[in-house]
Parts: C-alpha cells; sequence; structure tokens
C-alpha cells in the first residue's frame, strides 16, 4: 500500500514538474510578453521575469522594446528643379505599444521599411536640389512626421530619421563644380578690384603729401636703392629723376628757336658747303653764313650744357653710390 502511494505521489510530482516546464515563460527585461488564449488577446503585457501560461491553450509572443536601427535602401527620384538624385537615409524607431504592434500590423518591421521607402520618394519629389544638399534637417523632421503619421497605429513610434548620402550624377558635379570654381574667380576678383582701389587711394594720399615736402620722395628714391641694393643682386637699377630730363629739354630748346625750327649739326654742316665762298659777292648774300654761324653756336652751347649736366648727372650717382656703400 505504500508502494502504491509512493509511485502515486511520484506520478503527480512528475506531472507537475513537467506541466511548470511547459507552462515557464521567462521574459527578458527589454521585452514584453502578450499572451493569446485560444486565439484572443488575454489580459495584459507581461512583464519581464518569470511568467505562467497554460499549455496548449495559451500561446505567449514577445515584442522587444529596444530602438531598432533601419537603414532605408537608396531611393532614385527626381527633384522639383529636374534632377535625378539618389538618396539613402536611416530609421530610427522603437515598439511603445507591444499588443498593437501584434495585432494591429502583420510585420511592423517591413511596414516601417516600406512607408520609409515611400516616404523619402516623396520628400525627393517635393525638394530641391539645394534643400537635399544644405537644408537636411528640415527634411529629416519632415521625413520623420511622414513615417511617424502611420506608424502611431502599429504601436510604434519613430525617434528619429537620417538622411545619410545624396548622389548626384556625373554631369551635375562636373556643372557643380564649374559652378563653384567660378564664384570663386568672381570673389577673388571683387577682392582683387577691392585691394587696388584702397591702394591707389592711399598712393593718392601719398602723392599729396610728398608734393608738399619735396624731400620725403628723396627719402623714399634712398630706401628704394637700399632695399634693391641689400637683396645682394649684381644690378642696380637706379631711377632718375623727371626733374632732370626737363632741365636737359629746356637746355636743348634754344637752337630750335633761334631758326623757327629744330636743326642738327649735320645739317648746318651741309649748308655751310653748299654756300659759295667768294668774298666778293654782294653783302646780301651774307646773311645764311651767319645764320649757319648762329646755329653751330647754338648747338655747340647746347652740347656744352649736356655736357655739364652729364658730369654733374654722374657726380651725383657716385655720392650716391658711396651713401649705399656706407
Amino acid at each position: 500500500m505504500v508502494e502504491e502511494l509512493v509511485g502515486v505521489v511520484a506520478a503527480v510530482g512528475a506531472g507537475a514538474l513537467v506541466y511548470v516546464a511547459s507552462a515557464a515563460r521567462v521574459v527578458k527585461q527589454y521585452e514584453r510578453g502578450v499572451v493569446f488564449r485560444l486565439g484572443r488577446l488575454h489580459g495584459d503585457v507581461r512583464r519581464p521575469g518569470f511568467n505562467l501560461v497554460i499549455p496548449a491553450v495559451d500561446r505567449m509572443r514577445k515584442v522587444n522594446l529596444q530602438i531598432v536601427t533601419m537603414p532605408i535602401p537608396a531611393q532614385e527620384g527626381i527633384t522639383r528643379d529636374n534632377v535625378t538624385v539618389r538618396v539613402d537615409a536611416v530609421v530610427y524607431f522603437k515598439v511603445v505599444d507591444p499588443s498593437a504592434a501584434i495585432v494591429n500590423v502583420e510585420d511592423y518591421r517591413f511596414a516601417v521599411s516600406q512607408m520609409a521607402q515611400t516616404s523619402l520618394r516623396s520628400i525627393i519629389g517635393k525638394s530641391e536640389l539645394d534643400d537635399l544638399l544644405s537644408n537636411r534637417e528640415k527634411l529629416n523632421q519632415g521625413l520623420e512626421l511622414m513615417i511617424d503619421s502611420p506608424a502611431v497605429e502599429w504601436g510604434v513610434t519613430i525617434d528619429r530619421v537620417e538622411i545619410k548620402d545624396v548622389s548626384l550624377p556625373d554631369t551635375m558635379k562636373r556643372s557643380m563644380a564649374r559652378q563653384a570654381e567660378a564664384d570663386r574667380e568672381r570673389r577673388a576678383r571683387l577682392i582683387n578690384a577691392d585691394a587696388e582701389y584702397q591702394a591707389s587711394k592711399k598712393l593718392a594720399q601719398a602723392a599729396r603729401q610728398m608734393a608738399d615736402t619735396p624731400s620725403a620722395l628723396q627719402l623714399r628714391l634712398l630706401q628704394t636703392v637700399m632695399a634693391v641694393a641689400a637683396e645682394k643682386n649684381s644690378t642696380l637699377v637706379l631711377p632718375i629723376p623727371v626733374e632732370l630730363l626737363r632741365f636737359l629739354e629746356r637746355g636743348a630748346q634754344p637752337a630750335a628757336d633761334t631758326t623757327g625750327q629744330p636743326r642738327d649739326a649735320g645739317d648746318a654742316e651741309s649748308e655751310n658747303r653748299a654756300q659759295p665762298t667768294d668774298r666778293s659777292e654782294p653783302p646780301d648774300r651774307a646773311e645764311p653764313t651767319d645764320r649757319a654761324e648762329i646755329e653751330e653756336r647754338a648747338v655747340d652751347l647746347t652740347e656744352q650744357r649736356a655736357v655739364d649736366l652729364t658730369e654733374q648727372a654722374g657726380e651725383a650717382m657716385e655720392r650716391l653710390r658711396r651713401a649705399v656703400e656706407q
């Protein structure tokens, strides 16, 4: 009798153990359990931990509540300004209502993916190329709103949507590169023109200042010569003052004023050879000879003045050279 009782207890214990093993369910911290009893949603969502269900009657489905990162395949479309582009993005979403995610939609992941692709094509068609390249934050917000509106009924909320890359045709890339280069060239020319304008104003002010004090021009000349000489060049560039050239020009004017028109020494000598040498000619023919002598004297005087000025310029340059060497 005792043996039969022990056998019954052992059988009951084994059956209970098998029942508990088949009825036990463990829900992780990031999961929630949805129980269906005979095909109908039963009770509340099961919390994380140890849970029991009725074997062969209840069926539990676990739903992950973690944020899901889902890449959106690259979608090709035409923008509002008729440019063909390929845009890909990424969606971050999570389940907030496990019961709705299981009951209201067959596969919430696939549904979110298809909705994201459709919304991305719609955004491409409504936007311009400049918006896709520079105003992505606004497009991300619009894309998130378009996906989140139907996803609320699926028990899913969209955390954020980010456009990753915008692929352009090669022809469009070359056109944009030429446009950017032309814009940079335009800015460079404007900056250069503005610099020239400012420099011309400063030079005009400096010229007026030097006109009031002529010695400043000489000092500037000496500074330029010293700067050139400091480079250890074999050639020394020395500017000649314009006043010296004007002085030489004024010295050459008496010869032209005497005859009414400028003549050189060769013309005077040819005219002297052309004149007759007979001293018995009438006095009225002696006037050309006197005029030729005047021209010769004027030329000699001009040459003498040029030689003197050349010597003075040579002495001034020698003194300047010595000053530079010191």
